[in-house]
């Protein structure tokens, strides 16, 4: 696949004057869809703050064990991902469909180039699909032709948030999207959450005030704030709210190092 540089002319319209959330995620990956402007935002965090690359592999780890364990352990064959990000090794639909072929997903992403290289890489895949969206407007989602074509909301649904509410900034009402989904799925479905978590720490403070000044968004909230996104209705499930490196991880690290404890992961399930 060419370098996202190379795709600038293309049909579809990449902002190439600032980083882009997915873009820059990609990169830290160590993906090849990205631009300039998002390695150059990349490597604030690779030089500025040695270490928080984990983040990102950590946070991608939980995301496969939670899917994994959702299609292995409940009745769930379908998903949504909000905020999806550009393809990487073991997408949601990959790790689903490996264990339940007939598993359903709907990808979503504000970003453009998600929306090229996803429809790209999803063009056999009739159970899998990518829209463009952005989650802080779920009924556009919900009521877009292809999650009614592959989602049926009288069974149990796997909403996945991962890593994304963290970019919803407290005046967007993060936990009003979160509630929105819980009122429109069935009994028994799943949700999972990563989330940027502040233990009111230097680093923390640090990452928070680079996101912010550059992209005006990434908020890093405390155990109780993240709890909080889910309201009443769910029932947080083993081991509750851990690092991401912990999260269901029979290979955990005993000791969790500073930036390994600014990730964390959650799953929940709808009463």
């Amino acid at each position: 696949m060419a370098d996202a540089d190379d795709q600038v002319g293309s049909a579809y319209p990449f902002d190439t004057s600032k980083p882009s959330i997915a873009r820059t995620y990609d990169y830290l990956l160590r993906g090849k869809d990205n631009f300039a402007v998002d390695r150059a935002f990349g490597d604030r965090f690779i030089n500025e703050l040695p270490g928080s690359r984990m983040i990102a592999y950590d946070n991608r780890g939980a995301l496969i064990r939670a899917v994994q364990e959702i299609v292995t352990n409940t009745p769930v064959r379908q998903f949504i991902d909000l905020g999806s990000g550009l393809p990487t090794a073991d997408n949601v639909h990959q790790v689903a469909q490996r264990y339940a072929p007939d598993a359903k997903v709907v990808y979503v992403d504000n970003d453009p180039i998600v929306l090229a290289h996803g429809r790209a890489l999803l063009a056999e895949n009739d159970n899998t699909t990518v829209i463009q969206a952005d989650l802080r407007e779920p009924k556009a989602i919900i009521e877009h032709p292809d999650t009614v074509r592959l989602i049926d909301f009288s069974l149990p649904v796997g909403v996945i948030f991962s890593a994304t509410l963290h970019h919803v900034n407290d005046d967007e009402d993060p936990a009003a999207i979160v509630r929105f989904w819980h009122d429109r799925i069935a009994s028994g479905s799943h949700v999972f959450i990563s989330h940027f978590r502040s233990e009111n720490d230097p680093r923390s403070q640090e990452l928070e005030t680079l996101l912010q000044s550059s992209l005006g968004r990434g908020r890093w909230r405390t155990d109780d704030q993240i709890l909080a996104l889910f309201g009443e209705g769910f029932t947080v499930l083993d081991p509750g709210l851990v690092p991401a490196s912990e999260w269901r991880n029979d290979d955990a690290p005993e000791d969790p190092n500073d930036y390994q404890r600014l990730i964390a992961a959650v799953l929940a399930r709808k009463n």
